[in-house]
């Protein structure tokens, strides 16, 4: 018999009654963790021979004029912001307690940010990097993400198994649905669904068009970060107690497929091309590199200690990893496998967003 996390349980991780073996991580139980779950003895392997990722055909969009990158710090109550092609920090924003996940403003105007113990959403101006709203929302607030067409808002509401859909122009609550078991991450598609992850009934939730729970898809267990490439094909759900990720088919709402996801996968991000999938494994503390064409692992990267969030450039130059008991983030290049730059954050950073302004 499956047995859930309790509510009050660190996301993305089953309790340690649940492991098998060593617990996938220790955390205070007064905070959350980020996808978007420690170590086992044995390192991150390679699918195929070799240390380095496999050579991948570089499909590169435009760069916009100015690209940051906006890291919550639950430890601290803060976003800290990066200028992307400088790799350095710029700034900090204060937000609410135990800020968790980061959603980007499909115009890059604004960042939306879930504080976790203060139950509410920050919204912040990119071009000031200021907060100009908070809003108060369900219980233990986990992602902040908005739709394709930056009209809402959706909060998963980790403690309250709750989606609150938030106005962007009226800055507050219209509605609020009714999903699975302790909802963790969102992705939406172009064509304006979203799928929950439902970290405590290995499950994501599907929100149809009109933001209304229409399914529920079976992945792995405690499935806990998802994204969706630009163009809306795939769904990636990393399963945190399975050490998979799931992938699922829009078209048909089923799972088409299952990758190799390391021991404790937490958040992932596709490349703008939709051919590599970075997942966070945070019980080996690296940054898996996948084909998703082939369907398995072409690289790995050390990363710091107990990697959460993941996040891309736009023109797929570089993977940013926001490391939570390092309080660090790692740039990584993608092509070459190697960390470019660990640069200092906050006080436990877990969600991360980059956003052209």
């Amino acid at each position: 018999m499956q047995r859930f996390p309790q509510a009050g349980a660190p996301l993305g991780k089953p309790p340690a009654q649940n492991r098998r073996s060593t617990p996938l991580l220790s955390r205070r139980s007064r905070r959350l963790c980020w996808c978007s779950a420690t170590a086992l003895l044995l390192p991150c392997v390679l699918a195929a021979a070799g240390s380095s990722p496999a050579p991948a055909t570089r499909h590169l969009a435009r760069y916009p004029v100015r690209v940051s990158a906006y890291v919550a710090n639950s430890g601290s109550a803060t976003v800290s912001v990066f200028d992307t092609r400088l790799e350095r920090r710029v700034g900090a924003v204060q937000v609410g307690r135990g800020p968790t996940g980061v959603g980007a403003a499909p115009d890059g105007d604004a960042v939306y940010v879930a504080n976790s113990r203060a139950d509410t959403v920050s919204f912040i101006g990119t071009g000031s990097r200021l907060a100009t709203a908070l809003v108060r929302v369900g219980h233990r607030p986990f992602a902040a993400m908005p739709t394709r067409d930056g009209r809402l808002v959706l909060v998963a509401n980790f403690g309250s198994d709750s989606v609150s859909i938030v106005s962007v122009r009226d800055r507050h609550v219209i509605g609020t649905l009714r999903v699975g078991p302790l909802p963790h991450s969102i992705t939406t598609v172009p064509d304006g669904r979203a799928y929950v992850t439902d970290n405590g009934g290995g499950t994501v939730t599907v929100l149809g068009r009109g933001l209304r729970a229409t399914r529920d898809i079976r992945v792995g267990d405690f499935p806990s970060g998802i994204s969706s490439p630009p163009s809306g094909r795939r769904v990636y759900v990393s399963n945190t107690g399975s050490g998979t990720v799931s992938v699922i088919d829009p078209d048909s709402d089923s799972v088409v497929a299952t990758l190799p996801g390391g021991q404790a996968p937490l958040g992932n991000a596709v490349s703008p091309d939709g051919r590599r999938l970075y997942v966070a494994d945070s019980a080996r503390n690296c940054l898996l590199i996948i084909d998703t064409l082939a369907r398995r692992v072409v690289g790995h990267v050390p990363v710091g200690v107990d990697p959460q969030g993941v996040a891309v450039t736009p023109d797929g130059r570089r993977v940013w990893v926001t490391n939570e008991q390092s309080d660090t983030v790692s740039v990584i290049d993608p092509f070459t496998g190697r960390v470019r730059a660990t640069l200092p954050t906050g006080h436990e950073p877990e969600g991360i967003a980059i956003t052209p302004r």
